[in-house]
């Protein structure tokens, strides 16, 4: 039997006070993750902004605006002037990151400092890891990794984030973290990252693009949902601090349900081709982008993540 018209639920729709009262699901910076390009020279993005890349010597001047906005993180993508068979650059004492780490932590030492621990961007190649007969092999890629971790914590990351996919790579660098007396500094695993088409502006502005192949053998299928709470539960068991779906929009589903199994503080990226597609359709006068983007950031929010790494941190951050 109906409860109309005694139940009417437009009562708290009527206006954006009563709206906002009983808001189920809000956006707070605090949650919010700024990615950051960083290379040999900075290159700008007029149509992707939040792709735009930096130098280590322009990158504390965006940093100081994210601050002066308020936003609290960002995680680091860097670009070396060179690269090699096995992507030696990421790991090197040197290395565009290792730089752009001491500089960011002696200029805003409150800001925490994430990094995007792999090797596509280093490698001459642009695959995830060293390959072997055209072939990435999994566990000498795992040991590189480990030690780009423990390079990135020595320089001065607050946690660190692999996002390459390869099996067991959790345990070694926790393993390798322990080892260097950095057993406080949590992994952020990238736990269901998918083998998407929306990472295309994203390897762009990385250069992290493969000569060859593509990364299915690696990253997941996106048809798969019960092989990502596998590839969760293993990270946990890895001794993961965090765990991430990647891309968001198109895995809300996998988002609600690692949320539901899991305990573990859940990250979501808002990716590139996200981005870029209510760019493009913004630019064309098809939709409001603020709109849309706030919509799109709510819907990863009331999915499950806790912390959303996306290019409209910034903008948001403006919005908010």
């Amino acid at each position: 039997m109906s409860s109309f018209p005694i139940a009417r639920l437009r009562r708290f729709r009527r206006s954006e006070g009563l709206r906002g009262l009983v808001r189920e699901t809000r956006l707070t910076l605090d949650d919010f993750v700024m990615p950051l390009f960083v290379g040999p020279s900075p290159i700008p993005n007029p149509d992707l902004p939040g792709l735009a890349r930096h130098s280590v010597e322009t990158v504390g001047d965006e940093v100081d605006d994210l601050v002066r906005l308020g936003v609290g993180a960002v995680i680091l993508f860097g670009i070396p002037e060179e690269k090699d068979e096995d992507g030696s650059g990421a790991w090197d004492d040197d290395g565009v990151i290792q730089r752009a780490l001491r500089v960011l932590r002696e200029r805003q030492p409150q800001l925490v400092l994430l990094t995007d621990v792999c090797l596509c961007e280093y490698t001459s190649h642009g695959h995830c890891g060293v390959l072997a007969d055209g072939e990435v092999d999994n566990d000498e890629t795992v040991s590189l990794l480990a030690r780009t971790a423990v390079s990135h914590v020595e320089a001065g990351a607050d946690a660190v984030a692999p996002s390459d996919m390869m099996d067991g790579r959790v345990a070694a660098i926790r393993e390798a973290l322990d080892d260097n007396d950095f057993e406080t500094t949590p992994i952020i695993a990238y736990s269901a990252k998918y083998a998407s088409a929306f990472y295309g502006p994203f390897r762009e502005a990385a250069e992290s693009t493969p000569a060859f192949g593509d990364r299915r053998g690696y990253q997941m299928d996106p048809a798969n949902v019960r092989e990502a709470l596998r590839e969760c539960e293993l990270d946990v068991d890895e001794g993961a601090d965090m765990l991430m779906v990647k891309p968001a929009l198109p895995c809300l589903d996998v988002i609600r349900a690692v949320r539901d199994e899991f305990d573990l503080p859940l990250a979501a990226y808002n990716v590139s081709g996200e981005y870029a597609m209510i760019k493009a359709a913004a630019a064309r006068g098809l939709l409001d982008e603020r709109q849309a983007a706030l919509e799109s950031l709510t819907a990863i929010k009331r999915a499950g993540a806790d912390v959303v790494v996306s290019y409209w941190t910034k903008e948001l951050a403006a919005w908010l």
